[in-house]
């Protein structure tokens, strides 16, 4: 019972609907008593048998190797795949359908047709992924179905050989703007105002609340009539770290149908699908260029530091793109943790603070925590805008009262940002990283009214 069992689940829908008309014809013959048609009968009834007994005793011995080029793609960049088949058999293979899995976030499966592989041979398929979907995804195992020549009778197994195609975010190119083009230690360009260890520098600038009171400069203060604190000459490092907001609760993602094409910067093909991926996507473009300018840099999210492999080190460009291609929305419910793992990391370098949607009493502790010499930059997204018309289908519908609120308290910590000394800017779902990063670059940078932003300018 059990051999009758396995040959009749080897049989497709046309081997099922044959047997189906073989037996009915039989009873019919049985039953008029028509010979003929009894003999029809049994030759329908042995063909399915017999191809399944021919499927069911055929052996095979595959091996299976693939091959990406490249491996490892940014955000809606193409990779191509190889499959290469081999006959480990002595014996000449059958009529073999195969079928390679892929994740939805890759399209469909391909299919290939191999028909007669000789024995020892090798036969190479290939097809080609887009990147859609930033993460690691698995390509494979291969799927093999043997069928017999008449499509009666099928007999699948899948494999276990798998390789891994990695999407990291697109790196966009910067302009001017940013560290570059104002005050801290972000990189080369930056202007070093802090220099020799162990003595004092003339430059003065403006008491913030939290500086130590030790660094007064009374004959500054007198002089201006304002507080005054020195700023103390000390070894330069080119040091920068970001904080990256990717608070599920923060943002609007995209609910990846496949179909709605999102609005994005003029010019930008496979712009990022909400604010979440923009906000990733500007860290990995703003964290490579940092690095590759010689900066120290260090990135944390809301839950965690990002670093390398190894565990330890600096965070090189290639590190940062790794890890950055592995972040999602987390369940974290205030900034709290990030913060408090900025502070430790920053040190005296400055910070880039990528934000969703926040309010007054989500930065008020950066404002707390951030004070020094440096110059802090801040980018609040605009997460309504991925919301608009043409954005593409979200996960959370946004109402006109909600989208109010979140504008209100988006200004509130615009403000609050800024009267702590901070540089900061709104970006939304139609422009770019380059203009977001040169809105913050100070006077350098084109004008705000150039590139359509509503930046917020740190006083002189």
């Amino acid at each position: 019972m059990s051999g009758g069992r396995r040959l009749l689940s080897l049989l497709t829908p046309r081997g099922r609907f044959l047997s189906g008309c073989g037996i009915a014809v039989l009873l019919v013959g049985a039953l008029l008593g028509e010979r003929a048609l009894v003999q029809l009968a049994v030759f329908v009834l042995a063909l399915p048998l017999l191809s399944a007994l021919t499927v069911a005793r055929e052996q095979f011995r595959l091996t299976v190797r693939r091959t990406i080029d490249p491996a490892r793609v940014p955000r809606g960049g193409t990779a191509g795949v190889a499959v290469e088949i081999a006959n480990a058999d002595s014996r000449t293979g059958g009529l073999w359908l195969l079928t390679e899995q892929l994740p939805g976030a890759l399209g469909h499966s391909p299919r290939f047709v191999v028909d007669g592989l000789a024995g020892g041979e090798t036969t190479t398929v290939g097809y080609r992924v887009h990147g859609t979907q930033r993460g690691r995804h698995v390509l494979g195992p291969l799927r093999l179905r043997l069928v017999d020549p008449f499509g009666l009778v099928e007999r699948s197994t899948v494999g276990t050989d798998t390789a891994t195609l990695l999407v990291v975010p697109r790196v966009r190119p910067l302009g001017p703007g940013g560290l570059a083009a104002g005050h801290g230690g972000g990189g080369e360009g930056a202007r070093r105002s802090i220099a020799v260890h162990g003595e004092d520098d003339v430059s003065t600038r403006e008491y913030r609340h939290g500086d130590d009171l030790r660094k007064v400069h009374w004959r500054a203060t007198a002089r201006t009539g304002e507080l005054m604190v020195r700023l103390e000459e000390r070894p330069w490092r080119a040091q920068a770290t970001l904080l990256l907001d990717t608070r599920l609760r923060a943002h609007l993602i995209h609910a990846r149908d496949g179909d709605a094409v999102p609005r994005g910067a003029a010019g930008d093909d496979c712009p990022p699908p909400d604010s979440l991926e923009w906000l990733i996507e500007a860290a990995a473009s703003i964290g490579t260029s940092l690095a590759h300018r010689g900066a120290e840099l260090r990135t944390v999210t809301d839950v965690e530091e990002l670093t390398p492999a190894s565990g330890r080190g600096r965070l090189g460009p290639e590190d940062l793109l790794d890890r950055l291609a592995r972040v999602g929305p987390s369940r974290a419910t205030g900034l709290g943790t990030g913060v408090d793992l900025l502070c430790r990391a920053a040190g005296d370098g400055p910070v880039i603070c990528l934000l969703g949607a926040v309010g007054p009493d989500d930065v008020v502790d950066l404002v707390r925590g951030r004070s020094g010499p440096t110059t802090d930059l801040a980018v609040l997204a605009d997460v309504g805008s991925w919301a608009d018309g043409g954005a593409g289908r979200v996960r959370r519908g946004l109402s006109a009262a909600s989208r109010a609120t979140l504008a209100r308290q988006r200004d509130d910590a615009v403000d609050l940002l800024s009267s702590a000394g901070w540089r900061v800017t709104v970006a939304r779902a139609d422009q770019s990283v380059a203009e977001v990063w040169a809105a913050l670059g100070g006077p350098d940078a084109p004008p705000a009214a150039s590139v359509g932003l509503e930046t917020v300018w740190t006083p002189a």
